[in-house]
């Protein structure tokens, strides 16, 4: 009996743990769901901790946070002479628990980014060779700091943008702009998450790369419809229409994307992986520009 139980406690535990898969580190659909589900778990623990513990810092963060308003209030100010009145109001009793909640999640993220971030390559890190899962820490080194630049650069965005578009208000008339504090900070924090994912999408393309489902030829070769594609994606994501967030978001993206062209392939080269080479074995890809 006292076997059964000792057997029955991994079982009853086993959620608690990443599946570990076949011998030859092939898993089923539902291995890959449960490891999935086991990521995502832990990276959300560790955002919720580290949110939780920056609270004791809540005053500096929600002037943190507040920056940009003041930043977008000194703007339309000194473009209207000092006519236009811009406030930051809360609108129903949840604004003020909103702020505290949106503060502290931004602090969470940005602690727990090594966290999630080697969760993310955890995942992954099946498909990779042995010698190539030695790259954990060079993916969680240049993840993490391309993330927060990529929220930090949105943070700078943000009010730049929205100066714009309240610039627009017109002037002689008594028109007063009363911002909601939580759709003020809900969008700005969106733009911040998505500043910071769309600067790691560059890295993402190197681990496909060293998954071997990626060459830098491919790269090349579908450049320019990658660039149409960051134009529109940028237009839909944004939750502001003016030029300067959509272009503040591409530029740095296409730059990184040349980037990890270039890193692809210098991995290709070593690997020596060409478009003739694969196109022995398969040929779809003969004929792709190299």
């Amino acid at each position: 009996m006292a076997e059964l139980a000792s057997a029955d406690k991994p079982r009853r535990l086993a959620w608690l743990r990443p599946p570990e898969g076949g011998p030859d580190g092939t898993m089923s659909l539902m291995d890959h769901l449960r490891e999935l589900r086991y990521r995502v778990t832990v990276s959300l623990v560790a955002i919720i901790i580290a949110a939780v513990a920056s609270g004791a810092f809540y005053n500096q963060l929600v002037r943190f946070v507040t920056v940009p308003f003041e930043t977008v209030k000194a703007m339309v100010l000194d473009s209207t002479n000092g006519s236009a009145q811009v406030v930051l109001t809360a609108q129903n009793v949840m604004s003020p628990f909103m702020l505290a909640i949106i503060s502290c999640f931004v602090a969470g993220i940005l602690i727990a980014s090594p966290v999630w971030l080697y969760q993310v390559w955890a995942f992954f890190a099946p498909a990779l060779l042995k010698n190539e899962k030695k790259y954990v820490l060079s993916f969680v080194g240049a993840a993490t700091p391309l993330f927060v630049a990529g929220m930090l650069v949105g943070y700078w965005v943000w009010p730049r943008g929205a100066a714009i578009m309240i610039g627009f208000t017109p002037q002689g008339f008594d028109i007063q702009n009363l911002l909601d504090m939580t759709d003020f900070l809900q969008k700005q924090l969106s733009i911040m998450i998505i500043f910071g994912i769309s600067f790691m999408l560059p890295l993402l393309l190197v681990m496909l790369n060293l998954a071997g489902i990626v060459h830098g030829f491919q790269l090349a070769r579908y450049r320019k419809f990658v660039f149409l594609g960051a134009v529109i994606l940028a237009a839909v994501v944004t939750p502001t229409p003016d030029a300067f967030t959509l272009l503040a978001l591409v530029v740095p993206v296409m730059l990184l994307y040349v980037v990890a062209e270039l890193i692809c392939r210098l991995i290709d080269k070593r690997r020596g992986i060409t478009a003739e080479s694969l196109a022995e074995f398969n040929p779809d890809v003969e004929g792709q520009e190299v």
